[in-house]
């Protein structure tokens, strides 16, 4: 089902024109304007740190980072960088277009319904995630390229290609951290080839491949102090170095949003200019707090273990719904889930929108559709027409859990004719495709 863009088809040629917009977002400003803003210098000052032999962090790990990011990014960005700013700008927004499209393809090959989409199915979870693209774009920020990494990850194990997968997840997560979260489900489901590839890969690229570039000593004593700045530092004011962030509305993750619904935070704390506001319904201290969320952690890993099916019911179709709950929890179990770390939720939709589409029960078409409609006004509330307050109570992350809920209903409520085993499931696929393609 992976294909080229193609210049015949209409929708691929609104895909080239929305990308070429895009990348003008980045370059036009740094060409003829005052210079690109937001992450784009910061990447090429990392690149250059890197070439010029210099620091990426201060020596105490309690001062303020400029670059929060493990040491390999910095070397992966010092590539482009030595050509100068416009083609490095340049090269991360080519990154940005090759990923765009592949998550798009792994998505639907992914999303197990059997059926290869029609144009507008096919382009519609794209559309109505767009300003999560634009925002990868505009911001210069990588999660797009992680999804489709870790998606290719994904793609690789259902060939059982366990030690390639593993290096996509290591490498994501060596780019920023987050997708670590991945390895406990590799671990739970088995996948010991994909699990043992990440960790080994993870060694890898944070301690073996930034070495000759930056010397194994300087590098690892950089990663301890990444490690300290980063990981461990937490406090009622904050963690991970962007203490104004934390606990203000622009994180949406599990952490944040419990935080301020249980503490008398500041959710206005990004800008000194504003006044405090609070939105807590109950007042505790910082480790109740910390113990909520610990709490909710746990129920939603253990509920999300109870709903797999075992190994011997799994299909194409469940594994497509218990990967986008996947999906769906690594996006809010992150520390800090900014607006655009939502753009992780394309997969999930991908699958929904399919079932949507493609179910034999036409109340379960509908629900879905409904379900889809309701998650997407949730997301819309992030637009600038709406108050700042909408987000601060966590609008990304109920469009997250009403999208989870969804796939857990599909998951364990399957159409008749679904209960195939997962071989078969994958011999039915391909007897679709190829007849579509005799077609």
């Amino acid at each position: 089902m992976l294909r080229y863009p193609s210049l015949r088809r209409p929708l691929d040629i609104l895909f080239l024109v929305c990308c070429i917009a895009l990348t003008a977002d980045v370059l036009v400003p740094e060409i003829w304007g005052n210079g690109k803003t937001k992450d784009y210098p910061l990447w090429h000052w990392a690149g250059q740190q890197v070439l010029q032999g210099k620091n990426l962090y201060p020596d105490n790990p309690a001062a303020t980072f400029e670059f929060i990011y493990p040491p390999l990014s910095a070397v992966l960005l010092a590539i482009p960088s030595w050509f100068g700013k416009i083609p490095l700008y340049l090269c991360l927004s080519f990154l940005n277009i090759i990923a765009w499209w592949m998550t798009a393809q792994f998505s639907h090959a992914m999303a197990g319904s059997g059926h290869k989409p029609g144009p507008w199915l096919e382009a519609l979870p794209g559309i109505v995630t767009v300003t999560f693209v634009f925002d990868m774009f505009d911001l210069g920020q990588p999660n797009l390229v992680l999804l489709a990494l870790m998606l290719y990850g994904f793609w690789l194990l259902r060939d059982q290609r366990g030690w390639m997968a593993g290096s996509m997840f290591a490498l994501a997560t060596a780019i920023k951290v987050f997708p670590v979260a991945v390895l406990p489900y590799l671990v739970w489901r088995r996948q010991w080839a994909a699990a043992v590839s990440m960790l080994v890969f993870v060694g890898v690229f944070l301690f073996v491949l930034p070495g000759p570039f930056r010397g194994f000593q300087h590098n690892a004593t950089e990663l301890k102090t990444w490690y300290q700045g980063m990981v461990e530092s937490s406090s009622e004011k904050g963690f991970g170095q962007r203490d104004e962030q934390n606990w203000s509305w622009v994180n949406q993750s599990i952490i944040a949003v419990t935080h301020r619904l249980t503490r008398p935070v500041n959710y206005n704390q990004d800008n000194p200019s504003k006044p405090v506001r609070t939105m807590n319904i109950v007042n505790v201290d910082f480790k109740t707090a910390n113990l909520i969320v610990l709490a909710i952690s746990l129920a939603i890993g253990l509920g999300y273990v109870a709903v797999m099916p075992p190994a011997s019911r799994r299909t194409e179709r469940s594994d497509a719904e218990e990967l986008g709950i996947l999906f769906c929890l690594m996006t809010i179990a992150s520390p800090l889930a900014r607006q655009y770390y939502f753009l992780w939720l394309f997969f999930p939709i991908t699958v929904l929108i399919h079932r949507a589409a493609y179910d034999p029960r036409p109340a379960v078409r509908t629900g879905t559709w409904v379900l889809l409609a309701v998650s997407g006004g949730l997301l819309c509330l992030s637009l600038p027409l709406f108050p700042l307050d909408l987000q601060a109570y966590g609008n990304n992350l109920a469009a997250t859990v009403l999208l989870t809920a969804g796939l857990v209903w599909h998951m364990r409520r399957p159409p008749a004719d679904a209960a195939l085993p997962q071989a078969a499931g994958k011999l039915q696929l391909d007897a679709n495709n190829k007849a579509h393609s005799q077609g």
